[in-house]
């Protein structure tokens, strides 16, 4: 079956390629990656799609996939032609398809850096203020391809518990949410104990930070922080990167950076949307700052 799939791969790809390679593209596809729930997500990018196809000439379309995975495989198939990927997530095409796609720009934060975090949380109500407090509790993780909401938490967590991962063993039960958001509403709402999500750690904690998942939930009224407490803080976590497919022609990728590129300045809300929080704008990034990251993914998935 894997051998199936490969194989498909390959020829969608091919084909793809070989469509571009004729003349120019005849749509643009932008991937959005979970974290928020799919009309929202449409409607924060709706205005980069809108400028994608002013510049490209061309129909540009926006998938928003339920899952992870979904872009993954859309980006690894060739039914997507860009996407905002988690670490882990580019890790994953690069595993499986290391000439799929090709890192472009990454988001940085209001101090310059390119880092964020995997964040804990709980109510604050709820007494739990460590991951000591956790012990037999329900913890709540986003999806298995997200980088801070499950690859960083599930190697750093259990150098700090002793313990692993597997439900019944240090928590209660480990479990997965479906996404960023998701997470956030089920600890908001007492359906589990304690979550994780991403955010860049910069401004105030009322306000969900700069950036994130958090400060798009408090934008979106789904929560007030004043009644959540952090729990846990991961290591800094390189900001994953912008991705075009390399099948692409090359006057279409430099139309795309340049236009992310100077989002911030053409249209700083519409930047605020696509960057999900406060951003100082995007700059260009390579395949290299992501090694140490697919190291890490092939290890944990003992590939």
């Amino acid at each position: 079956m894997k051998k199936m799939l490969a194989l498909a791969l390959t020829a969608s790809t091919a084909m793809t390629s070989a469509a571009y390679a004729e003349g120019a593209i005849t749509e643009f596809r932008i991937g959005l990656l979970g974290g928020e729930n799919a009309q929202d997500r449409l409607n924060s990018n709706e205005c980069l799609r809108a400028y994608a196809e002013e510049a490209l000439g061309v129909p540009t379309r926006l998938f928003a996939p339920a899952d992870y995975n979904g872009v993954i495989q859309g980006l690894l198939g060739g039914s997507l032609d860009m996407a905002w990927l988690g670490a882990s997530a580019y890790a994953a095409v690069y595993l499986e398809n290391p000439d799929a796609v090709e890192p472009v720009l990454v988001k940085t934060n209001l101090d310059g850096s390119f880092s964020y975090f995997s964040i804990g949380f709980a109510r604050k109500d709820s007494g739990i203020t460590s991951l000591e407090d956790m012990k037999g509790k329900v913890f709540g993780f986003g999806d298995p391809n997200s980088t801070s909401g499950y690859l960083i938490p599930s190697i750093e967590i259990p150098q700090a518990t002793g313990a692993s991962m597997e439900s019944g063993d240090y928590f209660g039960e480990v479990k997965f949410t479906g996404g960023h958001e998701q997470t956030i509403v089920a600890v908001f709402n007492g359906d589990i104990d304690a979550g994780v999500t991403w955010a860049d750690g910069l401004g105030a904690w009322e306000d969900g930070y700069n950036s994130g998942a958090l400060r798009k939930a408090v934008d979106a009224g789904l929560v007030d922080m004043n009644e959540m407490v952090e729990i846990w803080k991961s290591k800094p976590i390189p900001e994953g990167p912008i991705v075009l497919s390399k099948s692409l022609p090359a006057d279409v990728k430099a139309k795309m950076v340049e236009l992310v590129s100077n989002l911030h300045t053409t249209d700083k809300d519409c930047a605020y949307g696509v960057a999900a929080g406060e951003t100082a704008g995007f700059m260009p990034i390579g395949h290299d700052a992501y090694e140490t990251l697919i190291a890490v993914r092939k290890a944990a998935s003992g590939s």
